[in-house]
């Protein structure tokens, strides 16, 4: 990060401005669309441990797409990503023991512009090195998606981690708001096209820490509600019958991913 660069997008920046880094990293005060780049480039078994000083209502903004926080958890678990709460930044910064560079967005380009100043770099760092140990730990409860993908082909078998894999593949984001398909909302469509047990998965999805039986049998109603799934009693030994999910529209089961999510997202518009 030693000469100025020049691209597209702030995606093509940080990957040539940490191509050939392996220290640890500062960056400090992005905005939310360089913290989502950073996770979408960043490998979890390879680079620099990036420590990202943000401002905490942007993470939370960022993180609230679980197809981004989940990435970056398995990034975290990696050792490849820290997280840090940090509010009163001015600039966009990559910070290195040797070298700092700022990120400039203008006229639809991106520049990371460097300087070689070894005095200013000392002290930039110094400073930054210092403000993160005094920094607030951000507290991501989002489970890492190696591990979701690996816990869900053991609950409920290999077609419904598939079919999740291809449902989160397909979407941009995933994000938590009670409107678009979540996280809970994506599992419960996908345990209904494989006719999984409403207790499996929302058992699943508590011990993996994606959310709460509570909120998937809520979800489970609004998707009732919305024509979505459908359920049918299934008599077990000991006990009140389990619910099996199933798809409201018979011909969902075999459709293509991309027409699930399409019709899930017109009936939840509609609703």
């Amino acid at each position: 990060m030693d000469t100025n660069l020049l691209e597209n997008s702030i995606g093509d920046v940080l990957t040539e401005a940490l191509a050939d880094v392996d220290e640890t990293v500062y960056v400090v005060n992005p905005a939310a669309d360089a913290v989502e780049e950073l996770v979408e480039i960043l490998a979890p078994d390879e680079g620099p441990t990036i420590r990202l000083l943000v401002d905490e209502s942007v993470l939370k903004s960022v993180m609230d797409d679980f197809i981004v926080a989940s990435n970056a958890a398995d990034l975290v678990e990696a050792g490849r990503l820290e997280l840090r709460t940090y509010e009163d930044g001015d600039n966009t910064l990559l910070v290195t023991r040797d070298s700092v560079a700022a990120l400039v967005v203008a006229g639809g380009r991106v520049a990371a512009l460097a300087t070689d100043e070894d005095g200013f770099i000392d002290g930039t760092y110094d400073e930054y090195a210092d403000t993160w140990e005094r920094a607030d730990e951000y507290d991501l409860r989002t489970p890492a998606i190696s591990r979701v993908h690996e816990t869900l082909r053991e609950s409920l078998g290999a077609d419904s981690a598939d079919d999740f894999d291809a449902v989160l593949t397909a979407l941009e984001t995933a994000r938590g708001d009670g409107d678009g398909l979540d996280e809970v909302t994506i599992s419960l469509l996908v345990a209904a096209r494989n006719r999984e047990l409403l207790y499996d998965v929302s058992k699943w999805g508590e011990d993996i820490g994606i959310a709460s039986k509570a909120t998937f049998s809520r979800t489970k109603t609004k998707l009732e509600e919305n024509g979505l799934i459908d359920t049918e009693k299934v008599p077990i030994d000991v006990g009140r019958p389990r619910l099996r999910l199933l798809l409201a529209q018979d011909d969902l089961e075999d459709a293509d991913v991309e027409d699930l999510i399409a019709a899930a997202n017109s009936a939840l518009v509609a609703a």
